[in-house]
């Protein structure tokens, strides 16, 4: 069985694809009820959870080092910790320093969500960070990630970091402060305006805190973020 730690909107998606191939226990803030689970899925404690062989917490950034020290006593020995961050660089520093030696650790990311992956996730890409772990078991893992259509990309949690800075990180940005001008469709419009309006829409479902974490976790963005309004400054300075 596989443990998810956390059923908000990406611990959902996450138990709705994995149930297809394995049963999930899942555990969250708030009470579960198993009576409106999906088939293969059902609620459990966090030490149900903590049991399995296989554990990926879905929580915040800025939840997860301390969900990583609740949980580390609960942890079985020969597990697999998988976290889904959209930064990598802390969160694999944590899993190497909380988590006991025996546990191994594999650093993700998939890179789609609950409103990009409305039509399935075949085709989508999910960036790989090998920690801790056998190459039976990553080999495998990285098998499967195929057989369900992702696209696999490896990396380290420094070279992921430094490009999610600017590809996901420096989009939002983008889409924030369209929101913030308060951006919206016009019947007079223009591709390149439409397309400004998809980054809106990239951005709108997800929450402030979401934002703000693969901001503050991520040790490049603050330096793409900065580039980027120098170089909004030079152009208006032009005109």
């Amino acid at each position: 069985m596989i443990g998810i730690i956390g059923y908000g909107r990406f611990g959902q998606l996450a138990a709705q694809h994995l149930a297809k191939d394995a049963a999930v226990v899942v555990c969250g803030r708030r009470n579960i009820d198993d009576g409106h689970l999906p088939v293969n899925i059902c609620a459990g404690t966090l030490e149900e959870v903590c049991n399995q062989r296989i554990v990926i917490p879905c929580v915040p950034i800025s939840s997860f080092e301390a969900i990583l020290k609740t949980i580390k006593p609960l942890i079985r020995p020969d597990a697999l910790v998988v976290d889904v961050c959209s930064v990598k660089v802390y969160p694999v520093q944590w899993m190497k320093t909380e988590l006991p030696q025996s546990v191994a650790i594999l650093g993700t990311h998939p890179m789609f969500g609950p409103d990009s992956a409305a039509n399935g996730i075949a085709g989508m890409k999910i960036a790989l960070c090998r920690v801790r772990i056998s190459d039976s078991l990553y080999f495998k893992t990285v098998d499967y990630l195929k057989r369900l259509g992702l696209t696999v990309i490896e990396s380290t949690p420094e070279e992921h970091d430094q490009q999610i800075a600017v590809s996901l990180a420096l989009t939002h940005f983008i889409g924030r402060s369209l929101s913030a001008f308060k951006a919206e469709q016009l019947p007079i419009d223009t591709e390149g305006y439409k397309r400004l309006l998809h980054i809106l829409d990239v951005v709108e479902h997800d929450t402030w805190q979401l934002f703000a974490d693969m901001h503050n976790y991520n040790p490049y963005a603050k330096e793409v973020r900065l580039a980027f309004m120098r170089a909004v400054a030079q152009i208006e300075s032009k005109l």
